[in-house]
């Protein structure tokens, strides 16, 4: 049985794998924001600009939770090694989809990356469900702002030809 001591590393390095993605993603988003970004044309349901932060703060920590609690199943175990390479390839997909749209400033291949994303987090919530069920339920939220976040994707990319 692992001590407390490594489980709080663990945690802490499960958390932080994710946080450390949204500080890459920011890295492209936030110049981005007070110029390309606030000059376009948005759709009728896009949020605040101040939203964004808390929202993905929120989604990152529980992407860490849920990550954890996969982890903490057993790294020898095979379904724990696949559920954990597909999260990996959906935070990659995640951080490339910031790159696209406010770093390249291109909405069209953010579109198509975010739907690979959506299906990247589809395929996620299915590793991690034969895993551990909180961990899935724990990343639905973030499927939930991912489908949003595709909706703003397209009417960015329709709006502004």
């Amino acid at each position: 049985m692992a001590s407390v001591y490594a489980r709080a590393i663990q945690f802490l390095a499960a958390v932080g794998v994710c946080l450390l993605a949204a500080a890459v993603g920011s890295l492209f988003t936030m110049p981005a924001i007070p110029t390309w970004y606030a000059g376009l044309v948005k759709p009728a349901l896009n949020p605040p600009a101040w939203v964004f932060g808390p929202v993905w703060t929120v989604l990152y920590i529980l992407m860490g939770v849920a990550l954890y609690l996969v982890w903490i199943r057993g790294w020898d175990r095979k379904d724990v090694k696949v559920a954990m390479a597909i999260f990996g390839v959906q935070l990659v997909l995640n951080v490339l989809w910031s790159y696209l749209f406010f770093g390249l400033q291109a909405p069209f291949f953010a579109l198509i990356e975010i739907v690979l994303l959506w299906l990247a987090i589809l395929m996620t919530i299915g590793a991690f469900y034969r895993v551990s069920v909180p961990a899935a339920v724990l990343l639905v939220p973030y499927l939930l702002w991912v489908t949003f976040a595709t909706y703003l994707t397209y009417g960015v990319y329709v709006l502004n030809p």
